[in-house]
């Protein structure tokens, strides 16, 4: 029967991960409390929680929020640390978070219903913040259509250059002729 503190922590961590965008699962074996409560202190400016979990208790709490997908990445040691905002930029952040403190290694992470590996984390770091990517696809989307446009008025243009070349060269047959 749990006892009403891991009842507590299940509730809380149930919290966390129905709130959260992505979860990064590392190992922080070997970390002294001050380390790593430096790093939660930085973390909770980037609006990223970090906990120190109980494995259990976690796929508990992963399942009760409607995504248990997160058990895969637990084994030994673990602490989650569970991402609120833009994924790239956070996901960066913890992993600047974590660069002075070699301890610790990333095993995992996960991303709505997908589970990715270290290595995906990584280059989920190195992606450009969600409002880059979002000006990068309109400029793709504008720039044929700017194209299009050029296009579309280079008859037009091409027009009124004959136009005015005949005009010009009415003007100037007058001149010649008196």
């Amino acid at each position: 029967m749990p006892t009403e503190a891991k009842r507590e922590t299940i509730a809380a961590l149930t919290e966390e991960a129905r709130s959260s965008r992505a979860m990064i699962v590392s190992e922080y074996r070997g970390l002294k409390v001050s380390e790593l409560s430096e790093i939660r202190r930085n973390l909770r400016k980037q609006n990223v929680a970090y906990h120190v979990v109980k494995n259990r208790l976690m796929k508990i709490a992963a399942k009760n929020a409607g995504s248990d997908v997160v058990g895969v990445l637990l084994d030994g040691p673990n602490a989650i640390a569970f991402i609120k905002g833009d994924e790239g930029t956070s996901t960066k952040a913890v992993l600047d978070a974590f660069r002075p403190y070699r301890l610790i290694k990333v095993t995992g992470g996960v991303i709505g219903d997908q589970v990715i590996n270290a290595e995906g984390v990584i280059r989920l770091s190195q992606l450009p913040g969600r409002d880059v990517l979002l000006a990068q696809m309109a400029g793709a989307i504008a720039a044929p259509m700017a194209t299009m446009a050029g296009l579309f008025d280079a008859p037009l243009r091409d027009i009124a250059g004959l136009v005015q070349a005949l005009a010009d060269k009415a003007e100037a047959l007058p001149e010649l002729s008196a």
